[in-house]
């Protein structure tokens, strides 16, 4: 039985006192046993955030309670074990980083797409359609045609297009371009860039991968794999039901089956991914905290950073 109520949330706003919000937010939080990550910025709020049905409620209603935030949306999932271990409400430069001064997505984001429509946009072979989503998350599923920039942060994204704009790349005619990534922000943030790069026919994917899964019935669905998230569920699939992926402890990447059976996986220590990048001393601290996670195990505990099994 999923026990606890997992929402992804943000919005776009101008939130120039988003410094005084931090602590009361925080409190309003912790006092409800609500745990996961919310930021905060002059742009607007970003965050993932679980807990008990009725935590999770009177959260959004304290932050919808804000005139500004009256129309922030959410995306809803649930999860058996408390995805978090903490409640952290931090203060940034920008809610989702891309890097890029007078990027503003609140008023120059690109064409809403709802889910029932994407099928349509991106089955049409002249739209160029893009993930813009990191690289190892590209890696676990993605859309049918879907353009992979091979990214390792969002903020390598403008230099990608810039790299794509000139002749021979996928941006390089100007048509149409449709984007998407996890929950909508970091390709509402794109799109508006794409726009102020010049671009017009530009469109995002509303409510990003997660709405898409949700709502679109499997049998019509253009997706392939599964959707990597950023809590202890590591992925999810249709209809947000939990992956099979687990999450390598030293490197933080997503691990399938053919990976935990790679000779070069060692269960907390190292996997296929980051086998020899660590030093001696890393190996060393991460086989100590794996002995504390086995412990755990054995006690039918939980240890902080371990989904158990």
């Amino acid at each position: 039985m999923a026990n606890f109520l997992v929402a992804a949330l943000y919005k776009f706003v101008e939130l120039s006192d988003y410094r005084q919000l931090q602590q009361p937010l925080f409190e309003f939080c912790e006092a409800r046993g609500v745990k996961g990550t919310l930021l905060l910025a002059e742009e607007g709020i970003n965050g993932t955030i679980a807990g008990s049905q009725e935590g999770i409620g009177a959260v959004l209603d304290y932050l919808r309670a804000d005139s500004r935030l009256a129309g922030l949306e959410h995306k809803e999932s649930w999860a058996e074990e408390m995805p978090f271990y903490r409640m952290k409400v931090k203060l940034k430069r920008e809610i989702v980083t891309m890097g890029v001064p007078n990027v503003h997505a609140r008023t120059m984001a690109g064409t809403y797409v709802k889910p029932a429509q994407w099928n349509a946009l991106i089955d049409d072979p002249d739209v160029v359609v893009v993930d813009v989503r990191n690289d190892y998350e590209v890696s676990i599923g993605s859309f049918d045609r879907a353009v992979n920039p091979h990214t390792t942060s969002f903020s390598e994204f403008p230099q990608w297009v810039a790299e794509q704009s000139r002749e021979g790349g996928v941006l390089a005619h100007g048509g149409k371009v449709a984007m998407f990534c996890t929950g909508g922000i970091r390709c509402e943030k794109s799109t508006a860039y794409l726009r102020s790069q010049g671009f017009d026919d530009v469109y995002h994917l509303e409510g990003g991968i997660l709405k898409y899964l949700e709502t679109v019935p499997e049998e019509e669905s253009r997706w392939k794999g599964e959707c990597f998230v950023f809590d202890e569920r590591v992925s999810v699939q249709h209809g947000l039901a939990p992956g099979h992926y687990e999450l390598c402890r030293a490197c933080r990447l997503p691990l399938d089956a053919q990976d935990k059976a790679s000779e070069h996986y060692e269960e907390g220590v190292s996997c296929p991914h980051c086998h020899g990048t660590h030093s001696e001393e890393q190996q060393q601290r991460f086989r100590e905290r794996q002995k504390q996670v086995e412990l755990a195990r054995e006690r039918h505990q939980r240890h902080i950073g371990v989904r158990m099994k």
